[in-house]
């Protein structure tokens, strides 16, 4: 039974997967969506304003992929192979890691999107609050990170 039990794990593969794939389709669309950006920009159908926007549209997916990459080897490297080949900023011993990175890239989302919205000439009624959002909620994260912290002596 604790065989079994122990097997069970593996259903971490299917999600780990998902997320991985999800990544790589947003990177892409993010990159090619940068490419179509720097064509209309070179092309003069994009201003200054408008490049900008585009550009941190494409950021965020990429952003939004990189989370989606975080938690795909996070998971698949808790629950099935801590051996995995990483960069040392990207390995996790435990969910404590996990939620640590992916808090670090959910505020620097939220940086993006904010700079988007300051930018956007025709949402500059939503700058304050967006801004007022954003900060509650990255309060709200470090908050949650330290109160969730395990000490040293764990």
């Amino acid at each position: 039974m604790k065989k079994l039990i122990g097997l069970t794990r593996y259903a971490v593969f299917v999600p780990a997967l998902a997320s991985i794939i999800g990544a790589i389709l947003l990177m892409g669309q993010g990159s090619l969506e940068i490419l179509k950006v720097v064509y209309s920009a070179i092309s003069s159908e994009y201003g200054l304003k408008e490049t900008i926007v585009e550009v941190l549209t494409a950021v965020d997916a990429i952003l939004l992929g990189t989370v989606l990459l975080v938690i795909g080897y996070g998971l698949y490297e808790l629950f099935i192979d801590a051996e995995i080949e990483v960069p040392l900023w990207l390995r996790v011993r435990d969910l404590d890691d996990l939620k640590s990175k992916l808090i670090g890239v959910v505020v620097a989302i939220l940086a993006v999107v904010f700079v988007g919205v300051f930018v956007d000439s025709n949402r500059s009624e939503d700058v304050i609050s967006y801004g007022v959002g954003a900060g509650a909620l990255v309060v709200g994260l470090a908050i949650f990170a330290f109160a969730t912290k395990k000490s040293d002596k764990d």
